[in-house]
């Protein structure tokens, strides 16, 4: 198990949000997902690869975006990689603020990490 694991997990955590919330940079979130390995659940829809991850993470219709993250809670896994749990609000363009859940598994390879499993839920109650 890497010793590492809450550091990865956190600044992960950072880049990510740092990475979604700017339009300029969102392209860059394609590089952190697996061409053939990578699973996203979005609101139960799941989307395997990262092609269709990116196309699914395009195609939301919201023009502005920004997550607080509220809570990172990070748990080493067994092969080296590093399993994230996020808790925070979303606010996009004039809606209110929504929060969200979301967790992350990185896979470890080649010195370097990729998200393997991405699940993304908003809390919302009916």
């Amino acid at each position: 198990m890497n010793p590492d694991y809450d550091a990865i997990g956190k600044n992960f955590v950072q880049q990510y949000y740092a990475f979604f919330d700017d339009p300029n940079l969102r392209g860059n979130i394609l590089n952190l997902y697996s061409e053939t390995n990578s699973l996203m659940t979005f609101e139960g829809e799941q989307i395997l690869g990262r092609v269709k991850i990116m196309e699914k993470l395009q195609g939301l219709t919201f023009k502005t975006i920004q997550h607080v993250v509220t809570m990172v809670d990070c748990q080493p896994t067994f092969d080296g990689g590093v399993v994230i749990v996020v808790l925070g609000q979303l606010k996009t363009d004039d809606d209110p603020p929504h929060t969200f859940n979301q967790v992350f598994v990185l896979k470890h390879q080649a010195g370097s990490y990729y998200v393997e499993h991405d699940i993304f839920r908003l809390s919302l109650h009916m």
